[in-house]
């Protein structure tokens, strides 16, 4: 049986604690990478919590207009939209350096994470993205999702977003990457 007919067939028993279960267990490693990717690690572990929780209350009212996965990765989406614009992110201040931070990054920076390494790279090169054009990288090329789900999963309400104008946006962002791994030298 596929996911989406488990889950309906249990909540159509009434069983939405089971129904939540399931789709965090099923959904939830593949969503929590997705995160992973647009998100510090200790992040993306809130957001996840944000998102299994809107899961778990949503559920219920779920009317299928998309797949669970879709729908899933789209409730990722706005619980990652509304971390992004939460105040107190905005204002989060710097803890000043102390000795035990001197001598974590003097480790750091004798790790495969020195400054000017590929892995480093190419972390610059995603950190110069936007949410958006991560969340769009993600989506069609690590999470594979065909062009309609990942228009569903980034419209807003009352704003569809057009496939074709994801695919023109997809090819300006390979441009985009393309410019900026021969800035960063990962490319010839």
């Amino acid at each position: 049986m596929d996911l989406d007919a488990d889950i309906k067939g249990l909540l159509e028993r009434g069983d939405a604690a089971s129904a939540a279960t399931r789709a965090v267990e099923a959904l939830g490693p593949s969503v929590f990478g997705y995160l992973c990717s647009l998100h510090e690690e200790d992040d993306a572990k809130d957001v996840f919590s944000v998102w299994a929780e809107d899961l778990w209350r949503g559920l219920p009212s779920f009317r299928g207009d998309a797949s669970l996965r879709t729908w899933s990765y789209r409730l990722a989406w706005h619980a990652s939209c509304r971390f992004r614009r939460d105040p107190f992110r905005r204002r989060r201040e710097e803890i000043p350096t102390s000795a035990a931070s001197r001598l974590a990054a003097s480790v750091a920076s004798r790790s495969g994470l020195a400054p000017g390494s590929r892995r480093e790279r190419l972390e610059r090169l995603r950190a110069a993205l936007t949410p958006d054009e991560q969340t769009l990288l993600v989506l069609r090329v690590d999470r594979e999702l065909e062009w309609e789900e990942i228009a569903a999963i980034l419209s807003e309400e009352g704003v569809p977003v057009a496939s074709p104008a994801l695919r023109k946006r997809f090819e300006r962002l390979k441009e985009k990457l393309a410019g900026l791994a021969r800035t960063e030298r990962l490319i010839d």
